[in-house]
């Protein structure tokens, strides 16, 4: 698979430090402390595969209103459309000094990692499945489409990214109040995400009383096919039992999203659904893949 390449890398190197990690992750800002705070799902996917590659990268926060010029200033094209059509700028983007190469896309990255690093860290990201079978019920209902893709390497992975996108994008009314920004940049964001979806306000944006009860009793009858995807391993936590790969890292970045952004009584109960394996799933990755660097 072939991605953008910074004609600049390997240039003048003598102004680079020594110490410096060739792999540069660009991730948005939430507020401060970030490592405590950062929740988006796709920038944590990428994460995730950066860290059980093992290989060493240095984090780059970008403030959500400066996305776009820094993407375009990466070179990274956009990955996603609006529903008007209109090309949607986000993050992550990984950049790799020694090659050259802009990654603008969480599922690109780890095709990148597992091509450029193979036997890095943990190993495989997409070791041979038999059953990445979810089908997120209701996805026709999805207001951003999602990217497409049609020709990508590991397409069993690629469509099971494409349905758990769908399952909880359908459901993030849920938690974006929940989101933490830097205070001088707070309002700003607020603006731009009322803009983008035509709300009247920020607060009219929320899911609130009976109306909130109820999509959360969706949310959870949705994940339905993707947890007893997880029973039918009962070594558990990962879909191979003990065994990480990339499609736990597509769950698991909603998963930080929404330990980061519900209220903790509704994280608690999102826990404990399905016999708890998104818990346990959770847990698991946070302890074995989290690191913020």
């Amino acid at each position: 698979m072939s991605f953008p390449v910074d004609n600049t890398a390997g240039n003048n190197n003598a102004n680079t430090m020594a110490s410096d990690p060739r792999l540069i992750y660009y991730d948005i800002a939430f507020a401060v402390p970030r490592e405590k705070n950062t929740a988006a799902p796709n920038p944590w996917k990428a994460r995730y595969a950066l860290n059980f590659k093992g290989v060493p990268y240095k984090t780059e926060w970008v403030q959500m209103l400066d996305i776009t010029k820094v993407r375009k200033g990466l070179g990274a094209s956009a990955c996603r459309k609006f529903a008007d059509g209109a090309d949607y700028y986000t993050l992550p983007v990984l950049k790799d000094s020694t090659t050259g190469a802009i990654v603008g896309d969480s599922f690109d990255i780890a095709l990148y990692l597992q091509e450029t690093f193979p036997d890095s860290g943990s190993g495989d990201l997409f070791p041979e499945q038999p059953d990445l079978n979810y089908v997120c019920p209701g996805a026709e209902e999805v207001l951003i489409p999602l990217s497409k893709r049609e020709d990508v390497q590991h397409k069993d992975y690629s469509k099971f990214n494409t349905n758990v996108d769908w399952a909880f994008t359908l459901h993030t009314a849920l938690m974006a109040s929940g989101m933490k920004w830097d205070k001088e940049f707070e309002q700003g964001i607020k603006d731009e995400f009322v803009r983008r979806l035509g709300a009247k306000s920020w607060e009219d944006m929320g899911v609130y009383g009976e109306k909130r009860v109820h999509m959360l009793e969706s949310l959870k009858q949705t994940l339905t096919g993707l947890a007893e995807l997880y029973k039918r391993n009962e070594n558990g936590p990962f879909l191979l039992g003990d065994r990480a790969s990339h499609a736990d890292f597509i769950v698991g970045g909603w998963l930080r999203f929404m330990e980061r952004t519900l209220p903790a009584d509704e994280w608690k109960q999102a826990e404990g659904w399905h016999d708890g394996v998104f818990g346990k799933l959770h847990a698991a990755l946070q302890e074995r893949f989290r690191d913020v660097k």
